[in-house]
């Protein structure tokens, strides 16, 4: 019997992490994590289906108010309907023609947009019994296209062009599941590197986390260039010469301090170089990124849709892709930048590191790895040790490596210990 959505609830979540600095960076010195939850109700009393965008705290309350703007218009739908071809469930939430004004396909909307589409995929992910990684591995070519709007991408990649791309790695999905429930997958860890970490901590953090297995790491800079250098001699020496340091600016500089900057830091031999300038401005990151060769220009984190990151890979504005789950229109989006990353040949290395992204990136890199790229080479998905306790399915690592999710859903159902503590 279909299952019909009949009710929902959203929660505004806050965790206090500005009391210990935990997600600082040059442009957020004090960060409160936090997640606009919802809650999909159906005509089975046992399903539901669990949705989050992330924030940093005030105006989490603003994407509160969007996700009910867009969740009452599933309420009477069969995920069912929505599921048979799952571009539907997308163009429904972000093609409203009132609603569309306040977007279209960016901003607070568009955030309020993946928290309720990630939980019509979580909802059908727990109807099928699956994690989320496992419904879109079983999909045929054919149902993966389905599930993607191609409108204003078929310049650079038809759905023709993406059926051929996903159909030459068919065939061994399977060898590399197995590979993965076997090793997991990379990842790289910012939790030695917040910006408001002294040298002690710093050096505490990456001892405990070279121990655990990680030999990738991310360091926040753009506050003080002296202060970034003797930071970034700190880890370095720390995580030896042979682990990856990466370095986060976090939107700070203009264009020309960027280079100006990043030539500084360069004998640290940063692996890349994450928002180095406005998220906004394709540009400026192609003039950097060609200023400082061989060093790679990172973004994504804040691009706000698939047109964006198309015109970021056409003008090779970046070289490493970091999506992120929540900015990008759920799952359906995720999906499409995936196929534009391997079309033009970039790795993804998914954003994360906030409460919930962990959860979801996993997923992520999972999908990227089996369906899409079938490749590892140069890709590693965001880690940080935050906040992992308040879900009830919480990434599980492995010697610095994620393991994938077993539960069905999208892995990010809060604990009702964390909506009494930490729900206003």
């Amino acid at each position: 019997m279909p299952t019909k959505i009949t009710a929902y609830e959203a929660f505004d979540i806050r965790f206090p992490t500005s009391q210990h600095l935990d997600g600082s960076d040059a442009m957020n010195p004090d960060p409160d994590y936090s997640a606009a939850y919802v809650v999909l109700r159906t005509d089975a009393a046992d399903r539901c289906g669990y949705g989050m965008t992330f924030t940093i705290g005030r105006g989490n309350e603003i994407c509160v108010a969007a996700i009910h703007s867009l969740a009452k218009l599933l309420i009477g739908q069969t995920v069912e309907s929505l599921m048979a071809e799952p571009v539907t469930l997308y163009r429904k939430l972000t093609g409203d023609s009132q609603l569309r004004w306040v977007g279209p396909e960016k901003g607070v909307i568009h955030l309020a947009a993946a928290a309720v589409i990630n939980a019509v995929w979580d909802l059908w992910a727990r109807i099928l019994n699956k994690p989320v990684w496992q419904v879109i591995c079983d999909m045929t070519p054919a149902q993966f296209v389905a599930s993607v709007d191609f409108r204003y991408l078929t310049d650079v990649l038809t759905p023709h062009q993406a059926m051929e791309l996903l159909e030459r790695h068919t065939a061994t999905r399977a060898e590399r599941i197995d590979e993965l429930q076997g090793a997991g997958y990379p990842s790289y860890t910012t939790s030695a590197g917040w910006l408001g970490y002294s040298d002690e901590a710093l050096k505490q953090k990456c001892a405990d986390l070279k121990a655990r297995g990680w030999s990738h790491f991310k360091i926040k800079v753009g506050r003080d260039l002296d202060d970034d250098r003797r930071r970034c001699r700190v880890l370095r020496r720390e995580m030896g010469d042979e682990a990856h340091m990466m370095i986060d600016a976090n939107q700070v500089w203009d264009v020309p301090q960027a280079i100006e900057w990043i030539r500084e830091l360069a004998p640290f031999r940063p692996w890349f170089v994450e928002e180095p300038t406005s998220p906004d401005d394709i540009l400026g990151h192609r003039a950097i990124a060609e200023a400082v060769k061989p060093i790679r220009i990172a973004t994504g984190e804040m691009c706000h849709n698939r047109i964006m990151f198309k015109q970021f890979m056409q003008s090779g504005a970046l070289q490493v892709c970091q999506l992120d789950s929540c900015r990008l229109g759920g799952v359906n989006e995720v999906m499409a930048v995936l196929l534009l990353a391997a079309r033009f040949g970039i790795p993804v290395c998914p954003h994360a590191g906030g409460v919930g992204l962990c959860e979801y990136v996993q997923h992520i890199s999972i999908v990227d790895y089996v369906c899409v790229s079938a490749s590892m080479e140069d890709r590693v998905a965001e880690y940080s040790d935050h906040l992992h306790e308040h879900v009830y399915d919480p990434v599980v690592m492995r010697q610095g490596r994620y393991m994938p999710p077993l539960a069905a859903g999208y892995s990010v159902q809060f604990t009702e210990a964390a909506l009494r503590q930490f729900a206003r």
